[in-house]
């Protein structure tokens, strides 16, 4: 690009700034508030777009971290029922978790 084209597309851009900046100017500052450029911060449901909050969206979406050990047993003990976490099948023995693993079970941790 030549120096010419650069200096039109600045001046173009500055040009639009500036139209937005009286238009705002005459409506009494009715995009950029008085003194500010950043409005004062309210929470509104539904602006921006958002369903909810970004804490909840990331309290809701964390998942669970299942890691295998090298823990296996042949049976279950008794008194165990089946669960799903994060799309995979378990069994929870009190507060033992086991996954089924080649005929066997592994011991899992879930954080």
């Amino acid at each position: 690009m030549n120096a010419r084209r650069m200096f039109r597309s600045h001046l173009s851009v500055a040009a639009v700034m500036t139209a937005f900046l009286v238009t705002d100017g005459l409506m009494d500052g009715y995009f950029i508030p008085a003194g500010s450029i950043v409005p004062t911060a309210e929470a509104r449901v539904g602006r921006p777009l958002t369903p909810r909050s970004v804490a909840g969206v990331a309290r809701r979406t964390t998942r669970r971290v299942v890691r295998r050990s090298t823990i296996y047993v042949a049976t279950l003990p008794p008194a165990c029922f089946r669960t799903s976490i994060n799309g995979a099948t378990v069994w929870q023995c009190g507060g033992t978790y086991y996954q089924p693993y080649g005929g066997r079970y592994v011991v899992i941790y879930v954080n």
